[in-house]
């Protein structure tokens, strides 16, 4: 086997870097042994020199050294500076000053940028300066990365905050935040994703006027990114002009990378289909920008080392004006690479390019390791290098011009499927197919054509709107072409995310049956030759061998061999295609249940949403959250993709669970902290049945989700006191509340003879729920007089108590409209969970309902404070474990 050093060095100094990433303590330890074991293995077994196994113990131990350095590096300096505690410098005001490192993005009323400290003061409460003077040795927090985040008070003000500018020294004052951490098990980490970039703390401000920003009136490294940053911006507006206003955004991040202005609903449309990639510049890009530079210069008659040079200088150039995202750095690394190799005749193997590429990115940050840009970029490069030779005499049947491009997409999607479904829990069955026309549609008509159109637009206008013109119908075509795709909504399947060591054996198996097909191919394609047909090497005059060969030619020998690799082959290629369905089957479906049931209240802000699962595998979801809306806003508060807890928090951590279908959704009432999420997840999510109270609310988001759950044929069913929903034989629910309703039944075409109610709370879906012999009982919003006429129904059928329930669900959030006196007393509870948003306007849940809940010795958890609350039900016990704390 070939041996190279460089790409054996980079693969250690990945895997010592994600040892320490994963690892801490003895565990970090012991996973040092293991992998310094695992290649003094590979000396025994004689496949490598000791001098070689030392060089990648090397490279694992000093990467694992560098990445414990950086993250001991990696810490704020702040408490420390000023002399108080986190939970001190929590929400406190300060004053700071510093420079602005980043791009300046604004977003409807939100301004965001990313800035290095030089000074940071404490206010007192109602200071507008500083208590202590900024020059102050001890107040000093010299390089600091803040992430501050400006709210724009006027529509004057956008002007304002428009002539900021990466560079830029500013001081400003505002309030001092951590950033939020993952609320629910398996929930996005705000903290966590800042840590990587090395940033601990949010500043947030009211107001342009309060931010005093000053050019900077000396040279800085900032000043090529300041000027790059105006030519990006010049680019754009160029855009602006020529296309209109959803083509301009496409065009922004097909040509230069910007993907700020991208229409929200065109991204969701190519995202469902694999084609985000397309959206983003990547080595497809370079390879175009460097060709067409090559060309150019040969053109020009340039001598071959003078061209190679004039293109490693201008490659940066174009890096720069993409952005400078992960994926083009590492394209421009390996162009950069390559062009100095064919300068200087070195490095000239396609895996030590990328190699070397990658290890220079992790040693300038080593954090890149936890980038799914970087991750993808380099996944896919590199098995199209490895796993590309292997497909290609697979299809051999193809045509030249179309083996080619199903090779490299089929290999791409293949290689990128694991990454895809750990990041983004979905898969479309279509996206081969979209990835094989559209790519090349767009990378070699599209983006000529927008490009030209761009060059041209302030030499020959007339020509570039003609151009541009042409660009928007090709990509009208694009955008009508994806949509229809996508009317195909049972190509998309959900995945959860799987484990490490699942997509480890993914790649091992995809790797055995390829090669091994391969030498199947190859020995079924080699030469034949009959034995008789063949003469003793003597005969021609050939010496024998040493083993007194003669009667079979070197051919005849050759072909015994190839057919003893093809009829194992066979059984090798049958195998791991066994393994990889297998693997492919289990990856598919959700964690097993083994008998038990789970009930999960996440933490959604202020509002409901409990997933309940059965111990066979059903699903039902009980109420979507919703953003709380407060009045219309200015259309220029608007922002592109505002934030709702449907799409933003409940779909992806549905997803991410691996939940493929809802077996149904119960809605308790109409107000908008329960259903106003209930909208993304009909959209995302296939469900069979929407149970609701038989009412309907006049608003728009209700309406909405409605139609859009008669649009996906899900089935409505109004509930009512006395039905029951039996899941499974260990499973049944039993509603309690709203009272039966007179008029036409729920779901005849469309929503006809349904009343409309606008105060929803007292008619709260209400229902006892017995699983694996446990009692639980959720509640909705109902008040006071609900769970009154609840309890005298039952009293009057001679109960004086209902059955003792484990776990109640606080009603309204814990309001003092719900939750008596009486209601506990009937139920008895042994614990009750109560979802309610950190600090709510509302002041929920109420110290009146809390002290009755403590008087009746009932055990108290609570969203705000905890978290996801999760409850794992067995017969013999109920186990509880929560996000924010230890299991319990």
């Amino acid at each position: 086997m070939k041996e190279r050093p460089l790409l054996s060095f980079t693969v250690c100094w990945v895997a010592g870097s994600a040892v320490a990433c994963l690892c801490s303590g003895s565990g970090l330890l012991l996973a040092w042994v293991g992998l310094i074991f695992l290649l003094v293995s590979l000396m025994v077994w004689g496949t490598m020199s000791w001098k070689y196994i030392a060089m990648l113990s090397f490279s694992i131990t000093l990467s694992i050294g560098y990445w414990e350095w950086n993250e001991a590096r990696n810490i704020s300096g702040i408490t420390e500076a000023l002399g108080v505690t986190i939970a001190e410098l929590n929400e406190s005001s300060v004053e700071v000053r510093g420079t602005i490192v980043s791009v300046v993005e604004r977003d409807g009323d939100r301004v965001d940028f990313i800035m290095k400290l030089s000074h940071m003061n404490l206010l007192a409460v109602g200071d507008e300066k500083a208590s202590d003077p900024m020059d102050e040795q001890d107040k000093r927090v010299q390089g600091e990365l803040i992430a501050v985040q400006i709210k724009l008070l006027a529509e004057q003000e956008i002007a304002v905050a428009g002539k900021w500018r990466r560079g830029d020294e500013v001081l400003l004052s505002g309030v001092l935040e951590e950033p939020a951490v993952a609320r629910n098990i398996g929930g996005f980490d705000y903290r966590a994703y800042l840590h990587t970039k090395k940033i601990h703390w949010l500043l947030k401000g009211q107001g342009a006027e309060n931010v005093r920003a000053t050019v900077p009136d000396s040279w800085s490294p900032l000043t090529i990114f300041r000027l790059n940053d105006s030519a990006r911006m010049v680019l754009g507006a160029e855009l602006d002009q020529l296309f209109q206003e959803r083509h301009s955004g496409y065009m922004k991040g097909l040509i230069i990378g910007m993907q700020d202005d991208l229409d929200p609903d065109t991204f969701k449309q190519f995202s469902q289909l694999g084609l985000t990639h397309i959206l983003a510049i990547s080595g497809m890009h370079v390879a175009v920008y460097v060709g067409v530079l090559l060309f150019l210069f040969r053109r020009l008659r340039l001598t071959k080392e003078t061209a190679l040079t004039l293109t490693f200088i201008l490659v940066p150039v174009y890096v720069l004006l993409s952005g400078a995202g992960p994926s083009i750095v590492r394209a421009g690394l390996m162009s950069m690479i390559a062009l100095l190799a064919a300068r200087i005749g070195i490095l000239k193997d396609g895996l030590n390019i990328l190699a070397a590429s990658a290890l220079v990115m992790l040693i300038w940050n080593p954090y890149m390791l936890l980038s799914v840009s970087f991750q993808l970029s380099f996944l896919v490069t590199l098995g199209l290098m490895v796993y590309v030779p292997l497909m290609n005499p697979l299809l051999s049947a193809l045509p030249r011009w179309l083996k080619g491009a199903v090779s490299v997409t089929l290999v791409a999607q293949l290689v990128s499927f694991p990454l895809t479904i750990y990041y983004f829990n979905q898969f479309s069955l279509l996206s081969f197919v979209a990835n094989l026309v559209f790519v090349p549609f767009i990378t070699f008509v599209v983006l000529p054509l927008g490009t030209i159109a761009l060059l041209l637009g302030r030499l020959w206008e007339d020509v570039a709107e003609v151009m541009a013109q042409v660009t928007e119908l090709l990509n009208n075509f694009t955008f009508y072409a994806v949509e229809w795709i996508n009317e195909f909504t049972g190509g998309v399947l959900i995945w959860g995310s799987p484990s490490l060591q699942w997509i480890g054996v993914y790649y091992v198996l995809l790797y055995g049956l390829l090669y091994v097909a391969k030498l199947r191919k190859d020995a079924r394609s080699a030469p034949q030759y009959m034995e008789d047909e063949t003469r003793p090497l003597a005969e021609v005059g050939l010496p024998v061998n040493n083993y007194g060969v003669h009667g079979r030619s070197v051919s005849a020998q050759f072909a015994f061999g190839a057919s003893m690799v093809g009829r194992w082959s066979g059984v090798i290629v049958l195998l791991s295609a066994v393994g990889l369905g297998i693997l492919l089957y289990k990856g598919y479906q959700s964690d097993g249940q083994a008998g038990r049931g789970t009930i999960s209240y996440l933490d959604i802000g202020q509002g409901d949403s409990i997933l309940i699962t059965t111990p066979s595998g059903a699903h039902i979801l009980v109420d979507g959250g919703g953003t709380l809306n407060f009045g219309q806003k200015e259309e220029w508060r608007v922002r592109r993709s505002p934030f709702e807890v449907g799409a933003k928090v409940l779909v992806p951590l549905l997803k991410k669970r691996g939940i493929h279908r809802l077996d149904a959704i119960i809605l308790t009432h109409g107000d908008q902290d329960h259903a106003g999420g209930l909208r993304a997840v009909l959209e995302e999510i296939p469900v069979s049945a929407l149970l609701f109270n038989g009412t309907l609310v006049d608003r728009q988001f209700y309406i909405e989700m409605m139609r859009t759950a008669l649009e996906r044929d899900v089935q409505l069913h109004a509930v009512h006191q006395g039905m029951t929903l039996s899941p499974d034989d260990k499973t049944e629910l039993s509603f309690l509340w709203p009272e039966g309703r007179d008029g036409k039944a729920a779901g005849t075409p469309p929503l006809v003879g349904i009343p409309l109610l606008e105060e929803q709370n007292h008619d709260s879906v209400a229902f006892r729920l017995e699983m694996n012999g446990r009692n639980f009982l959720f509640t909705g919003d109902m008040d006071l007089e609900a769970e009154e006429e609840i309890v005298q129904l039952a009293r009057q059928k001679g109960i004086s108590a209902g059955p003792a329930i484990d776990v109640l669900k606080v009603a309204h959030h814990g309001s003092k409209t719900s939750t008596g006196e009486a209601w506990l007393e009937f139920w008895q509870p042994a614990a009750v969970v109560i979802s309610a948003g950190v600090n709510n306007l509302y002041g929920h849940p109420k110290a009146e309902v809390l002290e009755r809940l403590q008087d009746n010795q009932a055990a108290i958890f609570r969203t705000d404070q905890q978290g996801e609350i999760q409850m794992r039900v067995r017969a013999d016990r109920i186990e509880v474990r929560y996000k924010l704390g230890s299991k319990r």
